[in-house]
């Protein structure tokens, strides 16, 4: 069984670790627990972990959000995984810090990263991790909350988080979407 884990995120140290660069802190979390360190390949950032009989081929696409299907299509393909055996990792503005949704698909919701990859890959029915990064930004400040770091009073919810996506990553390979869902999606992160 072989799985695509596609942690999304923005190339460049001004982006590193902003609330629109969660799927890359998932990723690199998850790479570093299983001693996997990502080498630079085609279209993306790519390591392999081979765990409880699974492979997960995880990528942190190097074509900045907005391109980010052109990776995830070519990783697909190049690994021969289907959408179903792909979780993408994504921040999600509608979901409060305290939450994670896990969802076998759905809308792009605005997100540029889910437009591209479905517009490459031809549906949005592919699971996703919805990593909530709450709304708490004046109006017309949107672009600059989404790029900006965690303040210091976020920084614990957020480590927390980073490791139950590293669980609900494995869980996900190992016992399937439905379950994983059911024992995750009801989960809160107090602040």
């Amino acid at each position: 069984m072989k799985f695509l884990i596609v942690g999304l995120g923005n190339i460049g140290a001004e982006y590193q670790h902003t609330r629109h660069n969660i799927g890359f802190d998932v990723a690199d979390a998850l790479a570093a627990k299983h001693n996997a360190p990502f080498n630079n390949d085609r279209l993306a950032e790519v390591t392999t972990i081979r765990w409880k009989g699974r492979i997960m081929v995880v990528i942190k696409p190097t074509t900045y959000m907005n391109l980010s299907g052109k990776a995830v299509k070519y990783w697909m393909d190049k690994e021969k995984i289907t959408a179903e055996n792909m979780m993408v990792i994504v921040d999600e503005l509608a979901l409060p810090l305290e939450t994670i949704r896990i969802r076998p698909g759905g809308s792009d919701a605005g997100h540029n990263g889910l437009k591209s990859i479905q517009e490459s890959i031809a549906t949005n029915q592919y699971p996703r991790l919805r990593f909530g990064i709450g709304n708490d930004f004046p109006k017309g400040r949107q672009v600059d909350y989404v790029l900006g770091k965690w303040s210091a009073k976020e920084e614990p919810v957020v480590l927390q988080k980073i490791g139950k996506c590293v669980e609900i990553i494995e869980s996900f390979a190992t016992i399937g979407l439905p379950r994983t869902m059911n024992n995750y999606n009801n989960l809160t992160f107090p602040l």
